[in-house]
């Protein structure tokens, strides 16, 4: 069971990552344009693993900021993902802590998206995860070396369209998930105070102040259905 449900991770996620291909190229591309050798290019990817701090992080190397600074807004951008291991909690609670630990290592976005709509419709399995967790990884890592080969013919990844790539995959994801009238409110929610505070607030504090705001009109919404 546990390797039919891993296979099924694998080829649940390979559809969502076409985005992620165009996307790990270019920050392989962009990492040995502001000076990264190639091995601290790749070594970013295995170890770190989060493809939107990756990016934030590669002008803060090139202009020099500290290595708390860097650390600081990876932690910052990377704050949703206690929202999302936190609705997969409740599912996880009879596997080790070392096996959630390194589940939680792999979570992405695409990822979790596939994980939490399995969990929902047909039952949680740690098996199923980690085959999403390996499949988005290792994609993840072979495009980021693709793009440090590149790096020496193509200058300017962005003026492709790449950058597009991964907002079109986060789409794909949401989209399908607006079932209901309490989703489309979140969502509307997020979009509006995101956008609001990117104009108002600089920084990147506008993913958690999105999420909170999303976080409390979805809640607030259920529990009136709760009541009713």
């Amino acid at each position: 069971m546990q390797e039919k449900d891993f296979r099924e991770g694998v080829s649940d996620t390979l559809p969502l990552l076409l985005g992620m291909i165009p996307f790990g190229l270019a920050y392989g591309i962009l990492g040995k344009s502001i000076g990264l050798s190639s091995g601290e290019t790749v070594a970013m990817s295995i170890m770190v693993f989060a493809g939107a701090a990756q990016f934030i992080c590669l002008p803060m190397f090139a202009e020099g900021a500290s290595l708390l600074m860097i650390a600081f807004t990876t932690l910052l951008i990377n704050l949703r993902h206690l929202l999302m291991g936190a609705s997969l909690a409740t599912y996880m609670s009879g596997l080790s802590m070392p096996f959630k630990a390194f589940l939680a290592f792999g979570m992405t976005d695409e990822t979790y998206a596939v994980t939490i709509s399995r969990a929902q419709k047909g039952g949680y399995s740690g098996a199923y995860q980690l085959g999403s967790n390996a499949t988005c990884y290792l994609l993840w890592v072979i495009s980021t070396v693709g793009g440090v080969i590149l790096g020496s013919h193509i200058s300017d990844p962005l003026s492709w369209g790449l950058d597009f790539a991964m907002p079109a995959t986060f789409l794909a994801l949401l989209i399908p998930r607006l079932r209901d009238k309490v989703s489309i409110v979140v969502c509307l929610v997020a979009t509006l105070v995101s956008v609001g505070s990117v104009i108002l607030i600089p920084g990147k504090w506008y993913i958690i102040i999105a999420c909170l705001a999303a976080v409390t009109a979805g809640g607030l919404m259920e529990g009136e259905q709760n009541a009713d």
